[in-house]
């Protein structure tokens, strides 16, 4: 599976939930995270990777700050993380 399919699948669970998207550019920044995610009452920071890949020692450094500051962050790399974090809507 490559990382592409992880973050599609991301993508389609998010809209399935009733929330957004954005992919992200950080000028100036290196190691920061691929997505944010809006949903209502709650926004999340993720970086999607290959299966079986770890964030780098940088990018879990940005991602410490980060959640230092408040805000939830997550390393995807499976379809089934996406679906604990972000469980499917009640149907």
């Amino acid at each position: 599976m490559k990382e592409n399919e992880i973050e599609e699948h991301l993508h389609t669970r998010i809209k399935a939930l009733g929330g957004e998207y954005r992919r992200l550019s950080w000028i100036g920044r290196n190691n920061a995270n691929d997505d944010f995610i809006l949903l209502p009452g709650r926004h999340a920071l993720v970086e999607c990777k290959k299966p079986g890949k770890h964030a780098t020692a940088a990018q879990a450094r940005e991602h410490d700050r980060l959640r230092a500051a408040g805000l939830e962050v997550y390393v995807v790399s499976t379809k089934a993380e996406v679906d604990a974090i972000f469980p499917p809507p009640p149907n």
